[in-house]
């Protein structure tokens, strides 16, 4: 059985990593991997694939276009071609990127079976991209394999039908195998000096945030406050530095470049608290047991929010400090298991093979 998987994002690229691992550890299956480039450069991209020892892409794709249509096009008009030559048995598609929207149509249109690994996630906001995104990639798969239970229902809601199955996070999976290895190989807290507990890390990339002076005005002023009494690492992405400084915006966090998983791993272990606009970020944080601050007016992981794990604030400076420095004198306590119990990429691959 030929298994063609589609990469293109950071997360994706995660994910992948024990899927693909326990794709080759069945004899029935060969995988073939497209990467189209949607993140490109040494941080966003190639570190993932050389840390986690993930397959390199059988296929490189250099999409260009800042535009949502512009880079959906190229990258099924780039990727079509691929896809009639290798003639896979199925296509695996992750989460909700461009990336994922594309790969998922030209299956579908080339009629071949259509795997969405991390379906069913509803942040109800029709104004982000990722959300018309997974919804369409979620109504044309064949196989949608849902993370939480929440995301389950939502689908059986939406009226899925068989094609569901709950199997439980892969994100999770990646946490534990590499936890022990992101340890021993990140010197990133030693080259930075910072002390356990004893700052926040923080990310800020989305659109909705870069793009809006306010909004990311508002953001890094609550984070130049924080800095006072706690201090801020900030993983700059490229999106927000060239809008930084478009803006005239300054900082007072410590910046460092994008970093790779192992970086990020040990960076989310070793902080008192996690401020984000990043979807996996905040599923990371409550697998490290840290209290995440969620700079967005939504958020799809709506399990962490009501279990009390996950603060969401926005843009709103006041709520953003008020959250942050709450979340830093609290005591994290969970004995939930809200992502399964690390074994779903196994399941997922022994499902494909019996279904396929």
């Amino acid at each position: 059985m030929k298994i063609l998987t589609v990469l293109g994002a950071r997360p994706q690229f995660i994910k992948a990593s024990v899927v693909s691992r326990a794709i080759q550890d069945n004899s029935n299956m060969d995988e073939k991997i497209i990467h189209t480039g949607q993140h490109y450069d040494t941080n966003m991209s190639s570190i993932f694939f050389d840390e986690m020892e993930i397959p390199k892409p059988d296929y490189q794709l250099k999409i260009k276009g800042d535009d949502h249509g512009s880079m959906t096009g190229n990258i099924m008009i780039d990727m079509e071609p691929i896809i009639k030559k290798e003639a896979p048995n199925a296509v695996i598609v992750y989460g909700d990127t461009n990336t994922t929207l594309a790969a998922a149509l030209v299956s579908k249109k080339l009629h071949l079976p259509l795997i969405h690994i991390e379906a069913g996630l509803r942040s109800y906001n029709m104004k982000m991209p990722e959300e018309i995104n997974r919804i369409v990639t979620d109504r044309i798969s064949d196989i949608c394999f849902c993370p939480t239970q929440l995301a389950y229902d939502n689908l059986v809601k939406e009226n899925y039908g068989e094609k569901l199955e709950l199997v439980g996070d892969v994100m999770y999976d990646a946490t534990l195998f590499y936890a022990e290895l992101s340890e021993k190989r990140s010197t990133i807290i030693k080259d930075n000096d910072l002390a356990e507990n004893e700052f926040v890390l923080c990310t800020v990339h989305r659109a909705e945030n870069t793009d809006s002076k306010e909004r990311l005005e508002e953001i890094f002023n609550a984070i130049n406050h924080i800095t006072k009494d706690k201090k801020v690492v900030l993983p700059l992405h490229p999106r927000t530095q060239k809008m930084l400084k478009q803006f005239g915006i300054k900082t007072e966090a410590l910046v460092i470049d994008p970093v790779g998983y192992f970086d990020m791993q040990t960076l989310i272990k070793n902080c008192s608290v996690v401020m984000t606009d990043s979807g996996g970020l905040q599923k990371e944080s409550y697998f490290y047991n840290k209290f995440c601050i969620t700079l967005r007016d939504e958020t799809e992981w709506v399990e962490l929010v009501d279990n009390g794990y996950n603060f969401i604030t926005g843009a709103n400076g006041k709520t953003i400090i008020f959250e942050t420095e709450k979340a830093i004198g609290t005591k994290f306590e969970s004995s939930d298991n809200l992502y399964g119990d690390g074994t779903s990429a196994q399941k997922i691959v022994n499902i494909i093979d019996k279904n396929i």
